[in-house]
């Protein structure tokens, strides 16, 4: 069923209005949009955005959706670094006014059951855990379901850091920051130690990093089954 409903949803096109972008750290911005009141999605999903004000050779890109489906905008967050591709210069050509064009939501990156849940971010990859935690906020914060979000970033800059701080106190949800593979490591064993396949593990981040955790997963016996990933590709 869940394929059919994205096979759907890719095919319905919509113009999103360019509202702002933001820099939230040297090499990262935000981009944000007008929600359509018609416009839903579950969070972890990501959207196909199509840049419509130039020509460019590869004009449709892939981004999560870093906000929740309760708030009022869409927010694409990005790493741009110099000499960036034709598609992110288009990005930060976007002025107030302007649209793009947006297919979508798709995908299964979602929690789906009360299991106790792992969400393992590496830099970037934060962005579909920040539209998930805002959901659980967004849906009543005491639950007492099981959930911890380890955040790797070998640089410390941890997006969003403010406002996961403050979703960890509104909510049952803790995070850790973490800034090696080592200490990544730990953190998963301990996870696994008391939960194991009785979990689920979600990672998000490089799709180096994504495979290398993944199995790291299988060699301590997590099952392929319980395992998401969110792979994110440069471009």
């Amino acid at each position: 069923m869940s394929f059919f409903k994205d096979a759907f949803a890719i095919f319905k096109k919509r113009e999103l209005l360019f509202l702002e972008s933001r820099k939230e750290s040297e090499d990262v911005y935000s981009f944000l949009f007008e929600k359509d009141k018609d416009l839903t999605w579950t969070a972890g999903q990501y959207g196909l955005f199509s840049i419509t004000h130039k020509n460019i050779k590869n004009v449709t890109k892939p981004f999560s959706m870093a906000s929740a489906p309760t708030e009022k905008i869409v927010k694409i967050t990005t790493r741009i670094r110099n000499n960036p591709s034709d598609f992110k210069k288009a990005l930060l050509e976007l002025q107030e006014g302007m649209k793009v064009k947006m297919s979508g939501p798709v995908g299964s990156f979602c929690l789906q059951d009360n299991s106790p849940s792992l969400l393992i971010a590496g830099g970037i990859g934060i962005t579909p855990f920040r539209s998930i935690l805002k959901q659980i906020e967004s849906e009543g914060s005491e639950d007492g379901k099981q959930r911890k979000l380890l955040y790797l970033d070998g640089k410390k800059s941890y997006l969003y850091k403010d406002e996961l701080d403050e979703l960890a106190d509104k909510t049952s949800i803790s995070v850790a920051y973490l800034d090696s593979r080592d200490d990544l490591h730990q953190e998963i064993d301990k996870f696994n130690d008391v939960y194991s396949n009785n979990g689920s593990y979600f990672i998000a981040g490089p799709k180096a990093m994504v495979d290398s955790i993944s199995g790291y997963l299988q060699s301590h016996n997590i099952s392929k089954k319980n395992i998401k990933k969110d792979a994110f590709y440069g471009y």
